[in-house]
């Protein structure tokens, strides 16, 4: 069967993903002369830095996610089409979704990246990833249930499983999530759960490596190790999870940690859509470009974003997963594309730094020339990922919410709102 998309004269760009890359493509290429069909999952934009932020109840999900076709108002050129993409057909010049297939001219594939097990069916059963919004969603339920729980209980080792969470993976999401537990821990929980000692709480972050934020300066590294351990977490280094059954975490060294909740944010897989050849894989499974993005001996498909590695002598594993590239590398596509011919200079990143939050007044800044901490650091971090939001609402509510919880040290948000399941 296939999808419901009006024939045209014009060449047909099928984008497949409606992230960073692939939203900031199809906007560049809105006025263009071609027919751009957008491909997503979801009918809605996400923006993933602030996931954190909604799992610990300081937003509200509608802040963070912008409707797709609210971009495209009057694009008459444009079709957005809210399905999953099964299989690429490339000698077919074809996508199999699961509402039909999709002819292309040209295919970009901007996919992006979910979390990775590396394997282990164990570690995705038992954990909690956060790559979307409903992950966001379902962590701010679990977490705010187990407290309710608790209450409940009279066993001290059960309600230490309910209570203690344990965090995988030292990058920015994770020493993210661990700061926000702990000031949610130091200033709500008192307030929320006055019956619930609230100095029984343990949140552990677990690093294989010896540093935090790996890819950063030493001195942010030293600094964000410094603001956690300050807010009562526990970092255990050089360490990893080798086994988990929905009670204990067990890691390489040392005893079993007592806690139902693990959060895992140690690594990332690209998202190949089936049928891609084995040689454009690379590792991180992710495909292999070209300084024009195009897809290794894929003439017509290219890949940009969290999929994509360009690989050089500079950077032999690609460029680093992050916005910015994604958006630099949609940004160049379009031109090339919009002229119908390869750039004379092939896509370069220009680093614009890299920065994370630890909590309120903690936060690193690592700019190319200039690298920074502590309080005007974090509003420089905010500043920023508030700039970077879609929608003057959005920005306009995230802003409200941010001055209210600076001032109140609260937020009206700690609500378990669990999907509705028909009962049959």
């Amino acid at each position: 069967m296939k999808i419901n998309i009006p024939e045209s004269d014009q060449e047909r760009i099928v984008i497949v993903g409606g992230g960073f890359a692939g939203l900031m493509l199809a906007r560049k290429l809105a006025k263009s002369d071609y027919q751009i069909v957008l491909i997503d999952k979801n009918n809605y934009h996400q923006f993933q830095p602030l996931f954190y932020q909604v799992a610990m109840a300081g937003l509200e999900p509608s802040s963070i996610v912008f409707p797709l076709r609210k971009f495209f108002h009057g694009r008459r050129n444009v079709f957005i089409r809210v399905t999953e993409v099964l299989k690429v057909r490339h000698d077919q010049r074809q996508l199999d979704t699961s509402l039909g297939h999709v002819n292309y001219d040209h295919l970009i594939l901007a996919t992006g990246a979910d979390t990775n097990f590396f394997g282990n069916e164990e570690l995705r059963k038992h954990s909690i990833p956060m790559k979307s919004v409903s992950e966001a969603l379902f962590l701010r339920n679990r977490i705010l249930a187990d407290y309710e729980k608790a209450l409940s209980i009279t066993d001290y080792e059960t309600r230490q499983q309910l209570i203690d969470i344990v965090i995988v993976g030292g990058g920015p999401t994770g020493v993210e999530i661990a700061g926000s537990l702990a000031e949610m821990k130091k200033y709500i929980i008192p307030k929320d759960y006055p019956e619930l000692d609230a100095g029984e709480i343990d949140i552990y972050l677990v690093q294989g490596g010896d540093q935090l934020l790996k890819g950063m300066s030493e001195a942010s590294s030293e600094k964000s190790l410094d603001f956690l351990r300050k807010l009562g977490v526990k970092v255990i280094l050089n360490d990893r999870v080798v086994k988990l059954d929905g009670e204990r975490v067990y890691l390489t060294q040392g005893d079993p940690i007592p806690a139902q909740k693990v959060i895992w944010a140690a690594g990332i897989r690209g998202n190949v859509p089936e049928g891609m050849p084995k040689e454009t894989l690379a590792p991180g499974n992710r495909l292999i470009v070209d300084e024009q993005l195009r897809v290794k001996g894929m003439d017509g498909v290219y890949a940009i974003g969290d999929l994509a590695c360009m690989q050089t002598k500079e950077l032999p594993y690609g460029h680093p997963q992050v916005a910015q590239v994604a958006m630099q590398q949609a940004r160049f596509l379009a031109k090339a594309i919009g002229r119908k011919k390869s750039a004379k200079k092939g896509f370069r990143y220009k680093d614009l730094g890299s920065m994370a939050t630890v909590g309120r007044h903690r936060a690193v800044v690592d700019l190319p020339n200039w690298k920074f901490q502590g309080a005007f650091a974090w509003f420089v971090w905010l500043f920023v990922h508030l700039f970077q939001l879609l929608g003057a609402k959005n920005k306009l509510f995230v802003f409200i919410n941010w001055v209210w919880n600076y001032l109140t040290y609260d937020q009206s948000l700690r609500l378990i709102i669990r999907p509705y399941q028909k009962q049959v």
